[in-house]
């Protein structure tokens, strides 16, 4: 599969599509959505962040994994392209991120929403998903 996700319009948030040939590849390509969607100004300092996220099923691990990444970088000011997990299940995940430190964001992503939230597995075994980013 060679589409890693792709912007749709939406009128006051951004809303985007993932595709995954498993659920972890699905989580990398909703991280390199939300990096390409924040398009900051990079400093080039590269850092790595240990993150931990616990949540009651599949859909609910993505969102509160987008946020707890976008919670980081901006406290951090840095913007994540990359993540190696040491743990993953469909309520638990574990690992490191790699990114780099910015001087500024493009886009300023509040959170990371549940409304219209959609994770499914496709009948070739595939995974998609779509999410809204409030900015």
């Amino acid at each position: 599969m060679n589409k890693k996700f792709k912007i749709l319009s939406h009128l006051a948030d951004v809303k985007i599509q993932i595709f995954g040939k498993n659920e972890k590849e699905l989580f990398l390509n909703a991280l390199l959505a939300m990096a390409e969607i924040q398009k900051g100004e990079i400093s080039g300092e590269k850092k790595k962040r240990q993150v931990k996220v616990q949540s009651v099923d599949l859909n609910g691990l993505l969102v509160d994994f987008l946020n707890e990444v976008l919670y980081l970088g901006q406290v951090n000011k840095e913007i994540y392209s990359d993540i190696e997990f040491e743990k993953f299940s469909d309520k638990e995940l574990k690992g490191t991120l790699f990114g780099q430190k910015v001087k500024s964001l493009g886009e300023d992503i509040k959170a990371v929403t549940y409304y219209d939230l959609k994770i499914k597995q496709e009948e070739d075994k595939s995974w998609t998903a779509a999410v809204i980013f409030d900015i």
